[in-house]
C-alpha cells in the first residue's frame, strides 16, 4: 500500500496519549471534590493580571458537577484560554499540510542533502552544531513552539544519517527546550519575572551564561552517546520499530532521482527559501517587536504554509498531487487536535473546580521557614508543580512571582535566585508532562508514543536537574543579585 505524504500520527501512539491524558483528567476532577477551594485577589497593572499575594482565602465549595470532567476538553474552546488553543490547532493542521507537500515534492530531501554536503560528511559535528543552534534560540530569544515546522526536517535527516526520531527530536525541539531552560536572555521567562521581581532588564547575564554552556554539555554527551549506540546497533533504538517507514523514506536518498522527477527543484526550493528567511525574521525579531511578538505562531504558520504550498505547485510536479499531500498532511496530523484539547482541559477542570490558588498557596507556604539554599530548591520545584496544570511561561510568572517574592525576601533568598529558580521549573519541564501541547504536537510528527519518550528522556532530566539545583546553591552562596 502507498504511504500518504508527511507526519501521519500513528494509531498506537495516540490511543496511548489518550488514555494517559484521561487519566489525569480524572485526578484532577478527583482532586477538585477533596481539596477545599481558596481564591487569590487579583488586580489589573499595566494590562496585566497580577495577584495579592496576602490575599488568599478558602470560599464556598463550587458546584462544579462530575459530568463538566468529561466535557472539558469542549468547554476550552470558549473558556479563557481559547483564543491560544484554536491558534495552535490551527497552526498544527498548517504545519502538517506543509510539511506534507515538500515532502511529496522532494524539497525536503533536497534540503537534507544540502545540509550534507555543507558539512562534508562530519555527521557528529553537525548534530553538535544543529542541537546548539536550537539551543540558543530557545535561550536567547525564548522559542519553542515556532521550531515546530522544523522537527520533521530534522528527523528525515536523522534517518539519512542513520540515527532515529528520538535524535531527530533530540536536536530539534529538546535542544530548543534546554535553551528555554537555561535561558540567557529568554523574554518570556527571564524578562517577565525580572521585571515582576523589579530587576534590571537580562541582569545577572554572567551568572547565566555558564550556566547555559554546563546544560549544553550535559545535553551533547547525552544525544552524542544515543547517536552512537544506534548507529553502531539500529535494533537498539527505543523507537526502531517505529521507525521502519521514515528509515525506508530517508534513509537512503537518491537526490538525482528527485531533481529528474521534478523538473523545476530549483525553482521550487529558491520560493521555500525565502519564506523560510522571513519565518527566521519572525523568530528572532519577534520577542523585541511587540507587533509581531502577539503574532509571532499563527505568522510562522502561514509563512510556513505559503511557503510549502507554493513550492509544491512551482515545482513542476502533479497539482492534483500536491493538494492531496496537503489533504493528507493536515488529515494525518488532525487526531492531535483531541489531545490537545484534552490536556488544555486538565488545567480548566482545576481552574473551574477552584483549587489552583489552593495548591499554589499550600505549595508556596512549605517554604517560608526554610533555609535559603533549600527555599530556592522548593520554588524551583514549586514552578515544576504549577507547570503541569499552567504551561505558557509568561502567564505562570504573573501567577507565581508576585508570591514567591515577598517570602523569598522573608527567608534571604535574593530576587534574582528566585527568578533563576522559577525559570528552570518552567522551562525544563516544558517537555516532561504530556499537559504540554508542543510536546503532543512533535510527538506525533514523530510517530513516538509517549512512554517511550519518558524512558529516553528521563536520564536526561535527572543529571539536568543535579546541575541546576548545584547551581542555585551557588548562587545562594554568593548572594546573586544585585538584589
Amino acid at each position: 500500500m502507498e504511504s500518504k505524504a508527511g507526519a501521519q500520527i500513528g494509531f498506537k501512539a495516540f490511543i496511548q496519549s489518550v488514555i494517559i491524558l484521561f487519566a489525569i483528567m480524572m485526578v484532577a476532577g478527583i482532586l477538585t471534590r477533596v481539596v477545599p477551594p481558596g481564591s487569590y485577589d487579583r488586580t489589573l497593572i499595566d494590562g496585566r493580571e497580577m495577584i495579592d499575594p496576602g490575599s488568599f482565602h478558602f470560599v464556598e465549595n463550587l458546584d462544579y458537577p462530575i459530568w463538566r470532567w468529561f466535557t472539558a476538553p469542549v468547554e476550552v474552546l470558549w473558556g479563557p484560554d481559547a483564543l491560544i488553543v484554536i491558534v495552535i490547532i490551527v497552526f498544527i493542521l498548517m504545519v502538517g499540510g506543509a510539511f506534507a507537500v515538500l515532502d511529496q515534492v522532494g524539497i525536503l530531501k533536497a534540503g537534507i542533502g544540502k545540509i550534507v554536503q555543507v558539512f562534508g560528511g562530519r555527521k557528529y559535528v553537525l548534530l553538535l552544531v544543529i542541537s546548539l543552534f536550537f539551543m540558543a534560540l530557545g535561550s536567547f530569544f525564548g522559542i519553542l513552539e515556532e521550531i515546530v515546522p522544523l522537527v520533521p526536517l530534522m528527523i528525515a535527516l536523522a534517518y539519512y544519517l542513520g540515527w532515529d526520531a528520538l535524535v531527530g527530536l533530540g536536536m530539534s525541539v529538546l535542544a530548543t527546550n534546554m535553551g528555554f531552560s537555561a535561558a540567557i536572555t529568554n523574554p518570556f521567562t527571564i524578562g517577565i519575572a525580572q521585571r515582576i521581581a523589579g530587576l534590571p532588564l537580562f541582569s545577572g547575564t554572567w551568572f547565566r551564561v555558564p550556566i547555559f554552556i554546563t546544560v549544553y554539555a550535559v545535553f551533547a554527551l547525552f544525544l552524542v552517546r544515543y547517536a552512537k549506540k544506534v548507529e553502531r546497533k539500529p535494533e537498539d533504538s527505543l523507537v526502531f520499530e517505529e521507525d521502519q517507514a521514515g528509515r525506508a523514506k530517508y534513509g537512503d536518498l537518491d537526490l538525482d532521482a528527485i531533481a529528474a522527477a521534478t523538473p523545476h527543484l530549483g525553482r521550487a526550493v529558491g520560493w521555500f527559501s525565502v519564506f523560510m528567511v522571513l519565518i527566521l525574521f519572525v523568530l528572532i525579531g519577534g520577542p523585541f517587536i511587540p507587533a509581531i511578538s502577539d503574532y509571532a505562531l499563527p505568522l510562522v504558520g502561514i509563512l510556513f504554509l505559503i511557503g510549502g504550498v507554493g513550492a509544491g505547485l512551482l515545482s513542476g510536479g502533479d497539482k492534483k498531487a500536491v493538494f492531496k499531500a496537503l489533504w493528507e498532511g493536515i488529515s494525518g496530523i488532525a487526531p492531535g487536535i483531541i489531545l490537545i484539547l484534552m490536556a488544555v482541559s486538565i488545567k480548566h477542570i482545576v481552574v473551574q473546580g477552584g483549587i489552583m490558588d489552593t495548591i499554589l498557596n499550600s505549595a508556596a507556604q512549605s517554604f517560608s521557614q526554610a533555609s535559603p539554599f533549600l527555599s530556592a530548591v522548593i520554588i524551583y520545584f514549586l514552578a515544576l508543580l504549577i507547570e503541569f496544570f499552567v504551561a505558557s511561561g509568561s502567564a505562570k510568572a504573573f501567577l507565581m512571582m508576585p508570591i514567591l517574592l515577598p517570602l523569598a525576601d522573608l527567608v534571604g533568598v535574593t530576587r534574582q535566585v528566585t527568578v533563576t529558580a522559577y525559570c528552570f521549573g518552567d522551562g525544563f519541564s516544558n517537555l516532561v508532562y504530556p499537559t504540554n501541547p508542543v510536546l503532543l504536537i512533535v510527538l506525533g510528527l514523530a510517530v513516538v508514543g509517549y512512554p517511550k519518550w519518558l524512558r529516553w528522556t528521563l536520564p536526561l532530566w535527572f543529571w539536568v536537574v543535579v546541575v541546576t539545583v548545584v547551581f542555585l546553591g551557588i548562587g545562594v552562596a554568593i548572594n546573586y543579585g544585585p538584589f
